[in-house]
């Protein structure tokens, strides 16, 4: 019977062509190495290795081995690793719902980078929006969500802040105010707006509404939308002016000219955070990899 040391003894001498080296590598005396080839060799029926006094090459038989030998030992380490991820808690799958414009920066980053260091847990993904991820969290229908703050009824639900910006403004391309390299919110006074609904992002809602008071007015909604990309496109037909995340901006939109924000009732601050219900190794591992992710350029879009 041949064991893994015995494998690993193979591999060093077969990779080293020199049982000295291959001694050394492995912090062990030459001669139990030589008789430890040899008796692999006794137990295969096959010579392993080509030699006179020194190695000179490996026979067909010991090529074979060589490359059995080492998907043998790959999947041994592999073994252990699940075994010790299992152990903390780090197989499995994770359940993560998303904001659908998060798409655009801050998830994908998040994903690679999780996957790379916990490929073997399955992620099972789902858009939604703020309100509909707080409800899956609370019911134990999803294990972390991607939000937009502030968020209302979020209960117990424990939120991790992840990034910070302002909102700009999303104007129809050609419209008089599109000749500025900012606008005023108050500007936007009489113009028709298009605005997510109450129902669907309450805090982000009662952000912009509560900006456009300060700055004098009350925006006059003439459509409602949900996500971040149906307003620019209602913007891009003329239906309107809008604030959005700056993610769009910076990926732009035909016939939408997106401009930062001025004067009263400014900045319009837009937050992305992680929702969880409870902590578990594999939430506070995606927690810890999204917290130290390096998110691209002109951070993320996201949706009410």
């Amino acid at each position: 019977m041949i064991d893994l040391r015995q494998l690993r003894q193979f591999v060093a001498v077969a990779e080293e062509l020199s049982f000295r080296k291959a001694a050394e590598r492995l912090h062990m005396a030459q001669p139990p190495l030589t008789a430890a080839i040899r008796h692999m060799e006794d137990e295969l029926g096959t010579v392993l290795l080509e030699r006179s006094n020194r190695v000179e090459r490996l026979t067909p038989s010991g090529q074979v081995l060589l490359e059995e030998a080492r998907r043998t030992l790959r999947q041994a380490e592999r073994a252990l690793q699940l075994t010790r991820r299992a152990a903390g808690g780090l197989v499995g799958s994770l359940r993560i719902s998303f904001v659908a414009s998060a798409a655009h920066g801050v998830l994908p980053a998040i994903l690679r980078a999780f996957s790379q260091a916990h490929g073997e847990v399955d992620l099972v993904l789902r858009e939604a929006t703020t309100a509909e991820q707080l409800a899956a969290l609370q019911d134990g229908q999803g294990d972390v969500g991607l939000v937009v703050l502030p968020c209302a009824g979020a209960g117990d639900l424990e939120l991790v802040p992840l990034r910070e910006e302002a909102l700009v403004a999303a104007l129809p391309d050609g419209h008089p105010l599109a000749v500025q390299a900012a606008v005023e919110l108050s500007d936007l006074a009489q113009e028709p707006w298009i605005l997510f609904p109450r129902s669907a992002g309450p805090g982000l809602h009662e952000r912009i509404v509560t900006a456009c008071r300060s700055a004098g007015f009350v925006p006059r909604v003439a459509q409602e939308a949900i996500q971040m990309e149906t307003i620019a496109g209602l913007v891009a037909g003329g239906a309107g002016v809008a604030l959005v995340a700056p993610p769009l901006a910076a990926a732009g939109r035909a016939g939408v000219a997106f401009r930062l924000l001025a004067g009263r009732g400014t900045p319009v601050g837009y937050q992305l955070a992680l929702a969880f219900a409870r902590r578990t190794p594999l939430v506070d591992a995606f927690v810890a990899v999204a917290m130290r992710c390096e998110m691209p350029g002109g951070a993320d879009a996201a949706d009410a």
